[in-house]
């Protein structure tokens, strides 16, 4: 066991098949080297938590002939290797998750490998294999559209959501509807 493994051991609560896992851990790491071991808190759809391992950080993925850097992390639970790993996709703040066939709303991957997760013929890099393929077909995340830039005039700006109204006296003022359709009170008129 190279003195890594054994820090991965240590991290890894006894409540683990700790050699197991931290072996598993190891070897997916020499071939994802953008993911990183740590314990941390995972909440339960019904909010209750617990203090889990996590491999955490991007995989690589080929898209287009472009290669991208998918944020995820995989969490596993004291019962692994005999379950599947919780997979998420966790955007960074300029990124959107795509969801779709095998990617939910909230970044929860689904996969068949996962559904079909059989102890002993199952393992962390042939999951991280398997996401890789399937991201580069069905991209999980992709950018944000950027707003306009800060300098844009302020009808530019607030064209969406504002309507920019002229007075009997030539100057401009922009119209705010509240988001109850209501018009704002006089005194919080803002003129441009």
């Amino acid at each position: 066991m190279s003195s890594y493994e054994d820090t991965i051991k240590k991290m890894l609560p006894k409540t683990y098949l700790r050699k197991h896992v931290a072996h598993e851990i190891y070897t997916a790491l020499t071939h994802f080297k953008n993911l990183q071991p740590m314990m941390d808190t995972y909440v339960y759809n019904d909010g209750t938590t617990r203090e889990l391992m996590s491999l955490t950080g991007t995989i690589r993925v080929m898209y287009k002939d472009k290669t991208f850097n998918i944020p995820v992390c995989l969490w596993l639970e004291e019962s692994y290797p005999q379950t599947a790993p919780i997979c998420y996709v966790r955007p960074t703040w300029e990124m959107m998750i795509l969801s779709g066939k095998h990617i939910s709303s909230n970044g929860e991957v689904m996969l068949p490998y996962l559904e079909e997760w059989n102890n002993g013929k199952c393992d962390l890099v042939s999951l991280l294999q398997v996401m890789a393929v399937v991201f580069e077909d069905f991209p999980p995340v992709c950018m944000k559209p950027h707003p306009e830039p800060e300098q844009a005039a302020c009808w530019l700006q607030f064209q969406k959501q504002a309507e920019v109204l002229s007075r009997t006296d030539g100057s401009l003022y922009v119209y705010l509807a509240r988001e109850d359709g209501q018009p704002f009170q006089q005194e919080n008129e803002t003129n441009c």
